[in-house]
């Protein structure tokens, strides 16, 4: 059988953290099990943007800041979820059930301006749209 990748070992791990990140703890218990440099370990946490070291809400958005999503109007999308959810970008909700995040790129070009709840993409967002889709996500409807 294979052994899974660093990147499938920390995609276990915080997916079964409540708090949707990466502890210095885990990270260590991740090295020692799988003979890994914590260096190692955290060149990875820190390169990719869906790991976190830091405590995150239950559902992570990810708002697209590539070139077409930023001439799509990306911007006010941004604005309108940071009013929506009462944070600035890189904040949780007070709930913690939201986490605001930019992204160099979702590869959804063809559909901007976009965004990602979780695993779920959106494309062709509009600003009115958006605390319908809040509310559906936190209700579990999405």
């Amino acid at each position: 059988m294979k052994e899974r990748s660093l990147i499938d070992k920390l995609h276990e791990v915080q997916n079964g953290s409540k708090e949707n990140y990466i502890s210095k703890s885990e990270a260590l218990k991740v090295s020692k099990r799988s003979k890994t440099p914590l260096a190692e370990i955290y060149g990875v946490l820190t390169f990719y943007t869906l790991f976190s070291e830091k405590p995150r809400g239950k559902h992570i958005i990810r708002v697209c800041r590539s070139l077409s999503c930023h001439m799509a109007d990306a911007n006010k999308i941004i604005g309108k979820l940071k009013e929506t959810l009462g944070i600035n970008v890189g904040e949780t909700t007070f709930d913690k059930e939201f986490t605001l995040e930019e992204s160099s790129c979702l590869g959804m070009c063809s559909v901007s301006p976009a965004l990602m709840i979780d695993d779920i993409p959106f494309g062709n967002v509009e600003i009115d749209e958006i605390p319908e889709i809040i509310k559906k996500v936190k209700g579990g409807e999405l």
